[in-house]
């Protein structure tokens, strides 16, 4: 576990060296509590915080740290009607930070998401005047083709029997590139490159978090 752990630290380095080529700020945290605290640094008390819905934001526990008065909170969840729900993705864009992981980051800093309504890869282009993201290092991939690859077989299936899709790769595993109704492969975004320097903040884990 020692060799996996030093391996992680040395290509998050490398990620990490690679962000700052284009314009994005890295960090590494050897546990999912680090990262926690390290955001924790980064946010000011009182600033305005919005997120994506992200299953890595959760299992880290920023959600439960951030929920403790200190912070102005946007949680989509609280909205009880599609309008609340609207009202909401708009305050998110001027939010002080927005919070949300990313599907896959490549060994040469790019960063690849696939989206269903595109409020989370909206955000993240323009908008919020900070993003933070967190990703375990189960979500490194070699190259934009491999990246997007990894979402396709190791992110959407999985996300859709969370969200109790009726797609065929919630009743198979396997992504079928449906056209339905119900599909979330809307919007698919490559970041590589900010245009304001260290607007986006990529915190690595050396662990395993969301899909």
């Amino acid at each position: 576990m020692s060799i996996k752990k030093d391996t992680y630290a040395l290509e998050a380095q490398t990620i990490i060296r690679n962000l700052a080529k284009r314009n994005m700020e890295g960090f590494y945290c050897d546990t999912k509590e680090a990262a926690v605290k390290k955001a924790l640094e980064i946010m000011e008390k009182g600033s305005v915080i919005a997120w994506g819905g992200s299953e890595s934001i959760k299992e880290c526990g920023l959600m439960d740290a951030i929920s403790d008065g200190s912070y102005k909170l946007l949680d989509r969840s609280t909205a009880k009607t599609p309008q609340e729900q609207r009202e909401m993705f708009a305050a998110a864009v001027m939010s002080d930070y927005y919070l949300m992981s990313t599907n896959a980051v490549t060994l040469s800093g790019e960063l690849v998401n696939i989206d269903g309504n595109g409020n989370r890869v909206a955000a993240l282009i323009h908008g919020p005047a900070h993003v933070i993201i967190i990703a375990g290092m189960n979500k490194v991939a070699a190259d934009v083709k491999s990246a997007y690859k990894r979402v396709k077989t190791d992110a959407c299936p999985p996300n859709a029997v969370r969200l109790g899709k009726k797609l065929a790769c919630a009743a198979t595993g396997v992504c079928a590139d449906c056209l339905s109704d119900e599909c979330f492969c809307n919007q698919i975004v490559v970041t590589r490159r900010s245009g304001h320097p260290g607007r986006i903040k990529v915190i690595l884990v050396g662990e395993e978090l969301g899909y």
